[in-house]
């Protein structure tokens, strides 16, 4: 589950958000993404599917049980009110994209919506070799490109080292870091993304930092799964022990997003043992492999000829959060929808776009 609870955050609201969580789904933090927020609008567009067919088999009175998903306005929305506070009526949101955009459909949603909410609103769009060789900053930080002042930039690109082909991308990130523009995520944000920041994160010291009420403290604990440093010390020497005794306990996760990159089963044993007098383990973190309920349905899928099968099923919830503010007060802080994965129980990664997973919409029940 890919779950985005902006903090800081009051803690009745905190409380809310909990028990709604734990309302549709066994509910453990795996992992908070700030980056690249696909699905914003194709987790809407499930929903609408899921309204549609439940109409066509006659039983409208279901429809009640899919909970409504605003996700793809509440993102935007968030991008338009920080737009407003950068406070230049000709300036522009900016797309920070990947060269080849596979998943420009979810993307250009996002514009649109944008313009609908607000028609003097431009987007513009250009990946990070593009900003290299034309953004600068003007002589108050204002970030300039192609005779545009951006006030937003949204990444939708730079979450992984092979999107920055040389240091001429990075030195874009930096300039665009450097800028008066609001970034979407800022630096910090991205970073908070983070295996090993997530990691630190869930240290049980580290939540009385952000949070000073204690029944607050431990029902944020509840949520946490158990993440084990792989450092070369005591922690995590025995970290590296559990998970060859026990693999098919953990999974191997990288400082990486993306997808795809994560280590199950038995290569868990094997990477350990590969890896255990070598720098390159400190770069990953072992995490406890959660067993998420099973549900038994169909998976309707292209070219594939048992969608009249009955198969095994598992879910992996998310949750869209928008805030807005500086090292100094949060202005805006707000859930603003969901999405819902499901892919074949059997199967280690569930992304879409590989086709192992499929969206989907919460079906609440009594």
């Amino acid at each position: 589950m890919d779950l985005c609870i902006p903090l800081p955050l009051p803690n009745e609201e905190l409380e809310d958000i909990i028990d709604k969580a734990k309302d549709w789904a066994l509910m453990h933090g795996v992992e908070i993404n700030t980056i690249a927020s696909g699905f914003g609008w194709l987790g809407p567009a499930a929903t609408n599917l899921h309204k549609f067919i439940l109409q066509e088999l006659g039983v409208p009175e279901k429809i009640k049980n899919l909970p409504d998903n605003n996700a793809l306005q509440g993102i935007c929305t968030g991008m338009i009110e920080a737009w407003k506070i950068y406070n230049d009526q000709k300036a522009v949101i900016l797309f920070v994209i990947e060269d080849v955009t596979y998943n420009i459909c979810d993307q250009r949603f996002h514009e649109f919506e944008i313009r609908r909410l607000n028609p003097d609103i431009k987007v513009i769009r250009r990946n990070l070799t593009q900003l290299a060789a034309g953004a600068k900053l003007g002589q108050n930080k204002e970030l300039l490109m192609d005779g545009y002042t951006i006030a937003v930039v949204y990444y939708r690109s730079g979450y992984e080292p092979g999107q920055y082909y040389s240091k001429n991308e990075w030195d874009a990130r930096l300039l665009i870091e450097r800028s008066l523009a609001i970034k979407c995520p800022s630096i910090q944000y991205h970073l908070a993304g983070a295996k090993k920041v997530q990691q630190a994160l869930a240290k049980p010291e580290a939540v009385t930092r952000f949070l000073r009420d204690e029944k607050t403290i431990e029902r944020v604990k509840e949520i946490f799964t158990g993440l084990y440093s792989l450092n070369f010390d005591e922690h995590g020497d025995a970290a590296v022990e559990m998970g060859i005794a026990n693999p098919k306990k953990f999974v191997l996760k990288p400082q990486r997003e993306g997808g795809c990159n994560n280590i199950y089963g038995m290569n868990v044993r094997s990477f350990l043992e590969s890896t255990k007098n070598k720098q390159e383990r400190v770069a990953w973190i072992l995490m406890d492999r959660i067993d998420p309920p099973l549900q038994i349905n169909y998976q309707i899928r292209p070219g594939s000829d048992t969608d009249t099968e009955l198969k095994e099923l598992v879910s992996e919830l998310g949750i869209f959060g928008v805030i807005i503010g500086d090292e100094k007060t949060v202005l805006i802080n707000r859930q603003v929808g969901h999405m819902l994965r499901t892919k074949i129980a059997t199967a280690d990664e569930g992304g879409v776009a590989s086709g192992l997973g499929a969206c989907d919409s919460p079906y609440l029940i009594d």
